[in-house]
């Protein structure tokens, strides 16, 4: 089902309903529509891989709708995520940081860690601070690029996934770029959106460890 945002003040109840029943959507963000699912969920989570085409090696990020969710999902979260977070979030920036042991929760074969993003999206914020935290990955097959609006979306997943949260076509096609600071060294691991130089502004680790 295909449901518009905001134009639709129905979207959002559809895309909960689907979300509670371990069911994927469709949702857009600053970046390129994303495939998600309930990050509690191990079925929905399951479905979600599935439905990429991947395996347990490459775990979803997961997406939050406040900074202030993160000290419930993370642990041992350095200075440098925070200043990270005030600088960059809303937007275009995963931070990948040691995961809150205490969890329910099993996105894969994530070695103790979580991907975490707050999206610049008001829709997809509207969404994650009614239902809270989701496992999204980018709307397309693994290998295949990522979907820029809910018709490519719908190409790929079909009746697969249960809602399409439809808000027009996003920014893409780059993706986000990804910082681990799980470990006592700062590092870029994904280059995208924000450049080392940018990030370097605010963490210089992230500068010269990038050769920047």
């Amino acid at each position: 089902m295909i449901v518009t945002y905001p134009e639709d003040n129905t979207a959002l109840d559809a895309a909960v309903r689907a979300l509670e029943k371990d069911g994927l959507v469709v949702i857009p963000t600053d970046t390129v529509y994303g495939i998600g699912a309930d990050a509690f969920s191990h079925t929905a989570v399951d479905r979600l891989l599935h439905a990429k085409g991947r395996g347990r090696a490459m775990p979803p990020p997961v997406l939050v709708g406040d900074t202030t969710v993160v000290d419930a999902l993370a642990v041992d979260i350095p200075d440098a995520a925070r200043v990270l977070m005030d600088a960059f979030w809303p937007g275009a920036l995963t931070i990948i940081l040691t995961a809150q042991p205490s969890l329910a929760w099993d996105l894969g074969d994530t070695n103790g860690t979580v991907a975490l993003r707050m999206p610049d999206h008001e829709a997809a914020l509207a969404l994650l601070r009614r239902y809270g935290p989701l496992a999204v990955t980018s709307a397309n097959l693994t290998g295949e690029p990522p979907a820029q609006d809910v018709a490519a979306a719908e190409a790929c997943f079909g009746a697969t996934v249960a809602v399409y949260l439809d808000a027009g076509p996003t920014p893409g096609p780059v993706a986000s770029t990804i910082v681990d600071l799980s470990a006592r060294v700062p590092r870029i691991v994904r280059h995208g959106v924000l450049t080392a130089a940018e990030l370097g502004e605010a963490v210089p680790e992230l500068a010269e460890a990038d050769g920047a």
